[in-house]
């Protein structure tokens, strides 16, 4: 995001205006106005965002919108309570509506806080839809408060209502015996048979079974993409009730590096991954996984609301300081529900004892939530850390630099996890980062899978002929297959690796690649959603879910996918990506070239997104630029530094596809790994029904 740019945050919008307010007299349209105003201000809901600072005002003329931030629940109190008090004023004849989505604040003309953004234009379109009486739903909203009993029986589906420019928005009715207008608004039509699995399942009935068995694949599919990147709503709908049951599950939040000093990142980053690593392998404990554990870093998160947003019953915070070679480690077990400490404890070692650390408050962890740790459990949470202390702080390092994916923090996490295995030539997971910075060499550097994947291989060996046990290595030796087409072995190692630890993340999410590959669209779609269930705020789990929606040729649920996540993640790669390809499929070639642009920028102008950007430069019509980025692309060539893949993208724009298909056959000849992308990228869609294309999937071992 360049400087100066507005910052999107997920708000939750009331929005409410006095129907017939143009019809009043003047004198009782400024009589009605004030009296709204104080019936408002005086609601217990806002009184109580106001003094949190967590709520935005802005007048409408004939109402006010509220915006909330933080509390995806505020709204709809806030709404119920000001329904309540306008029972003793029905000469107020007021409609609101409510919507959760992305804003930015900026000031106005008069250098007031202002609010602009989808999140405001949706709740006004929800409330444009209603009568007086009525509290409107968009249909997220109305998901997300759903699995709840206490607004669960009031929700009532309207279907599908038509508003400006002939666009169609899908609305729930909240109304109770007190509150609320059970009639259907008069711009909706009668309400359309909801889909299969739907969480609303008639306008008229309640919402007492979203959850049970009777719901549908689809309706898993729904929760989760409607609740992407929203931390506050976006919860693990299949294990709600079983972690609120249960104390079997946690959070462990990034460390506070309490040092001052940026250079000891790596360290609190590093022992708070290291612990949710360890912890997966209790398989009797729900781990929350590193990325969505890691959207909290910087935050001044209350763990009871951590608790509520992610669905788990503790949640372990802790801060890291280090002064030369000593280490002092402060950490604390909440219980999320009531906020209570479970158990705290500080340790003051040398820095060559932090995996001894780890190792302890693992311990700690497993017996202040009374799991009986089986004998290879607990061997588990020691085995596999090194006993070399230099070995594993390259490690931590090394994984650091990894999480940051760019092409150059991966070149340095190779560095470090090359000193990590020299100080310990039998630590296992020192071998599984290597074999993964190698996997992703190609992908975000270009570097050709001829160079990066027999290196790959031989690290992934080394790391199961150390450790067989570790679901980690299997993982990462299965994406190595893959990229050597040996698709039986990988699938083989897939499924191995998910036998062996359920709980990670990463295995589901990097089977899910695979499935897609093999154009297997249900069985990725359940990888995936697993994947999410452990991990519910990665920016690349999620990016899947738009991919498999482009397919599907779902693509507004695509671009709404690509917009939560840019919305809290505004500089990840894969959110700008699939957008872009989105606008690309909608015919929106502006939009899709700045996308591209963004994308291009991001990955630091690597072979894969430069060459996105020479195609829709192509079918744009700018031929000179698409021709100076395919020469650009062909000097990396010449340098090891792209495939031919990149250099196809640009011809099959160009309209040159003898060339194409003879830059993809150059691929082929190397079995360059990233030519099997070519059965869902969308650049090739118009190959698709050549010959050649047949062809050359058949002779790489995929189906058509």
């Amino acid at each position: 995001m360049a400087a100066g740019d507005p910052k999107m945050e997920i708000a939750h919008v009331l929005t409410l205006d006095v129907v017939g307010y143009s019809n009043l007299l003047i004198t009782e349209q400024s009589r009605v106005i004030t009296e709204l105003n104080r019936l408002v201000r005086e609601t217990a809901r806002f009184r109580a965002a106001e003094a949190e600072s967590k709520l935005l005002r802005l007048p409408t003329g004939d109402g006010m919108v509220l915006v909330f931030f933080g509390d995806p629940e505020a709204p709809i109190e806030c709404a119920m309570q000001i329904s309540a008090a306008l029972k003793d004023h029905p000469e107020i004849r007021l409609r609101m509506g409510i919507h959760s989505g992305p804003v930015n604040q900026m000031p106005d003309v008069n250098d007031r806080s202002n609010v602009a953004g989808a999140g405001i234009d949706v709740a006004q379109r929800v409330m444009d839809c209603g009568d007086a009486g009525h509290i409107l739903l968009s249909k997220r909203v109305a998901d997300d408060l759903a699995p709840f009993p206490k607004w669960n029986p009031h929700l009532h589906d309207l279907g599908e209502c038509e508003v400006k420019h002939g666009r169609k928005i899908l609305l729930v009715n909240f109304y109770t015996s007190e509150i609320g207008n059970p009639e259907a608004p008069r711009k909706c039509a009668a309400p359309a048979e909801p889909p299969v699995g739907s969480a609303i399942v008639g306008r008229r009935s309640t919402l007492a079974r979203p959850l049970i068995a009777g719901a549908s694949l689809f309706l898993i599919i729904g929760l989760l993409a409607f609740a992407v990147f929203r931390p506050n709503i976006w919860r693990s709908r299949t294990n709600a009730n079983a972690a609120q049951a249960s104390n079997r599950s946690i959070a462990v939040l990034p460390f506070e590096n309490a040092t001052n000093d940026p250079n000891a990142d790596y360290l609190a980053e590093g022992i708070s991954e290291a612990l949710i690593n360890s912890l997966t392998e209790l398989q009797q404990l729900r781990v929350i996984a590193r990325s969505t554990a890691f959207h909290y870093k910087g935050r001044d998160a209350d763990p009871r609301r951590v608790g509520h947003e992610l669905q788990v019953a503790t949640v372990l915070t802790g801060k890291v300081r280090q002064m030369q070679d000593a280490l002092s480690v402060q950490v604390d077990l909440v219980d999320a529900a009531s906020g209570a400490q479970l158990w705290g404890s500080a340790f003051e070692r040398k820095i060559s004892d932090v995996i001894a650390v780890k190792q302890a408050i693992a311990r700690e962890i497993a017996e202040k939530l009374k799991l009986k740790l089986s004998g290879e459990e607990a061997r588990r949470l020691v085995k596999r850390d090194s006993t070399n202390p230099e070995a594993n702080q390259c490690y931590l390092r090394g994984r650091y630099l990894w999480n940051k994916r760019t092409p150059d923090t991966i070149r340095q996490a190779i560095e470090q996890f090359q000193q990590a295995i020299g100080h310990d030539p039998n630590f296992a997971l020192g071998y599984v980062g290597l074999a993964d910075s190698y996997v992703l060499l190609q992908q975000y550097v270009g570097v050709p899978s001829s160079e990066t994947v027999p290196k790959a291989r031989a690290a992934a060996d080394r790391a199961l002929q150390i450790d067989d046990s570790l679901a980690e290595a299997h993982t990462s030796s299965a994406a190595i297959y893959q990229y050597m087409w040996k698709w039986a072995q990988a699938e083989q190692e897939f499924r191995r690796a998910i036998s062996l630890n359920d709980n990670y993340a990463t295995g589901h999410h990097w089977f899910c690649v695979y499935l897609e590959v093999q154009r297997q669209w249900d069985d990725a779609l359940r990888e995936i959603k697993r994947a999410q269930e452990l991990d519910p705020l990665s920016p690349i789990i999620a990016a899947n879910f738009a991919l498999i929606y482009l397919q599907k040729n779902e693509i507004q649920s695509a671009i709404d996918q690509c917009e939560k996540i840019i919305a809290l993640e505004p500089n990840h790669i894969s959110g700008h990506d699939w957008l872009g390809w989105a606008y690309f499929k909608q015919g929106r070639l502006p939009e899709a070239i700045s996308e591209r642009e963004k994308v291009a920028g991001l990955s630091q102008r690597s072979g894969p997104q430069l060459s996105g950007v020479g195609y829709v430069y192509a079918i744009a019509g700018r031929r000179e630029e698409a021709l100076r980025i395919l020469k650009e692309l062909e000097d990396r060539y010449a340098k090891g530094l792209a495939v031919g893949q990149h250099l196809a993208v640009v011809c099959e724009g160009l309209g040159d596809r003898d060339q194409a298909f003879s830059w993809l056959e150059k691929d082929f000849q190397q079995r360059n790994a990233e030519l099997q992308f070519i059965t869902w990228r969308v650049q090739f869609e118009g190959m698709r029904n050549d010959p050649r294309y047949a062809d050359l999937i058949r002779r790489m071992g995929l189906a058509l």
